[in-house]
């Protein structure tokens, strides 16, 4: 006899519709369990953040006492900004203040008075900001003429006059140089540059390295700025290297991006070994190594004035003249007294004609 064949229901049991779905709570309970895990195991970067925000809470207000923003970190600097300017204007309240005035009525400030005369101190910020601004704009408009801070001739001047510090001064156009300075760094961004570095000597035999940028602008335009010049002590490769590395990092100017560095013909800048040139190139292989135009034009002329024997005659005497006169402070006085006679005398036979920029007696 044949066994009967089984189908699906005698494997499975035939559920009815109407009873409700029981077994969704299991799930539910699990997805909140999940959940208070959660809760119970946070992540660990609240903690972080808690650390950061400790490290902005201990920031130094006192503007004279805190650190320069270019000695953090280049990722921390943005943050230390936003942290300076949430903070708001500091006020240095101090125990006791230097008298000032007359000896048999000296005057002193009181730090109540910052309470009990606000209004008064409202009206004192508004006024030293108007000074301050026209103190500013005096000194970019005599820095843009290359005119000097003060006068030699002080007799007709009130006998209390008082002038500007001249730490004060260098203090504004620092700052003004800053502002350039970052404003150059803004129009480059994160494109290509290239760098033309030179050194010299001033008139207090010191060695002075200058650094000029090459950009294209968001414009498309090939622009040459004048980024900095600094003084060296030693013009060797690895220090002109640690300078110029400073400042790049100082304005968070990527060495990867450098695609190029032009120098003089000098060894410690074209050395093809640990100099100048091949501590970039090692660093960013793209940073080519171009001999300046101006360097090597300035050797052709010297070469082809040897060639004219007046021209090769002419600048050796005069380098001879000039290193007999500027050797000796005592030749180079006489020399200066020579020269006031003749000019004076050339000016009064009217050979030579005066005005307000071209006065050569004062100017001498």
């Amino acid at each position: 006899m044949a066994k009967p064949q089984k189908t699906l229901d005698a494997f499975f049991k035939r559920k009815d519709a109407s009873e409700s779905p029981t077994s969704l709570t299991p799930c539910q309970i699990n997805v909140e369990r999940s959940t208070l895990a959660q809760e119970q195991h946070p992540p660990k970067s609240p903690r972080i953040e808690s650390r950061k925000d400790d490290k902005l809470n201990s920031l130094q207000r006192d503007p004279g006492l805190r650190q320069q923003i270019w000695d953090y970190l280049v990722n921390e600097r943005d943050e230390i900004r936003r942290a300076y300017i949430k903070a708001g204007p500091y006020q240095i309240v101090l125990l006791k203040y230097l008298a000032s005035g007359p000896e048999d009525h000296p005057q002193r400030f009181q730090s109540s008075w910052y309470v009990k005369f606000s209004s008064w101190l409202e009206e004192k910020k508004k006024m030293n900001m108007l000074r301050l601004k026209s103190t500013v704009d005096v000194i970019r408009w005599l820095t843009f003429q290359s005119l000097a801070f003060k006068g030699h001739d002080e007799e007709n001047a009130p006998k209390h006059a008082e002038y500007t510090a001249g730490s004060i001064q260098k203090e504004i156009l620092q700052i003004l140089a800053n502002k350039v300075r970052e404003k150059i760094r803004e129009e480059i961004g994160d494109s290509k540059y290239f760098i033309f570095v030179d050194e010299a000597k001033d008139e207090s035999k010191k060695e002075q390295m200058a650094l000029v940028l090459r950009f294209v602008d968001n414009d498309g335009f090939i622009r040459e700025q004048f980024f900095d010049i600094l003084h060296v002590k030693y013009t060797t490769s690895m220090t002109s290297k640690k300078e110029l590395s400073s400042i790049l990092c100082r304005y968070a100017l990527n060495v990867q991006n450098m695609r190029g560095q032009g120098y003089d013909g000098a060894s410690n800048m074209r050395g093809e070994w640990n100099m100048l040139q091949a501590l970039f190139l090692g660093e960013c292989p793209f940073a080519y190594y171009i001999h300046c135009m101006a360097h090597r034009l300035q050797l052709a002329l010297v070469s082809a004035s040897r060639e004219v024997i007046h021209v090769h005659k002419f600048f050796s005497k005069l380098t001879f003249v000039v290193n007999f006169f500027s050797a000796s402070s005592k030749r180079n006085s006489e020399l200066q007294s020579v020269q006031i006679h003749e000019i004076a005398n050339m000016i009064a036979i009217d050979e030579l004609e005066t005005s307000k920029g071209a006065n050569r007696i004062g100017t001498l």
